[in-house]
């Protein structure tokens, strides 16, 4: 089966109410998974990820099918270090290739000199650890934050990850 057709590029204002409707559909799964519905994703609220879309510190990449948003992928930027979060398909199409997509797509929205991009997921997100590790980043630690122990994964980019 082919990845299915979207268009990917960053979200807007204007977008922010259909992308807090994607992430709250996206991470109910995560959030039964843990037993947990205040995780951050479902407890955002619509002016504080409006403020997040406006930093510039902050890249936040959506895929739309047609006119819908079915996927999103948020990146933080740190220096030479790039954190990937809250990477969020429609239900209906998780396990499409979507998720892949977003992840390969940040990859030209970095700068030059980013160096490294970690990303970080819960412990038990088992679909989402191998999806990560599929693309190259490799597990480097845990850290337990509240009841939640969360897999922190990073990949080196550039000449150095010939090494």
């Amino acid at each position: 089966m082919s990845d299915p057709e979207v268009d990917i590029r960053p979200v807007t204002d204007a977008e922010s109410g259909e992308l807090l409707t994607l992430r709250r559909a996206a991470f109910v799964s995560e959030a039964q998974i843990y037993g947990d519905p205040n995780i951050p994703p479902l407890t955002q609220t619509l002016d504080e990820l409006r403020a997040d879309l406006a930093n510039p510190e902050v890249i936040t990449l959506g895929a739309w099918a047609g006119h819908r948003l079915v996927g999103s992928i948020r990146v933080l930027l740190e220096g030479t270090r790039a954190t990937l979060g809250r990477l969020a398909v429609a239900p209906d199409l998780q396990g499409q290739g979507i998720g892949t997509q977003l992840l390969l797509a940040i990859l030209p929205h970095l700068p030059e000199d980013t160096s490294e991009v970690w990303v970080f997921t819960g412990r038990d997100s088992v679909q989402n650890l191998a999806l990560y590790e599929k693309h190259g980043y490799e597990h480097e630690h845990d850290r337990t934050v509240g009841d939640l122990t969360y897999a922190y994964l990073r990949k080196i980019l550039g000449d150095s990850a010939a090494v």
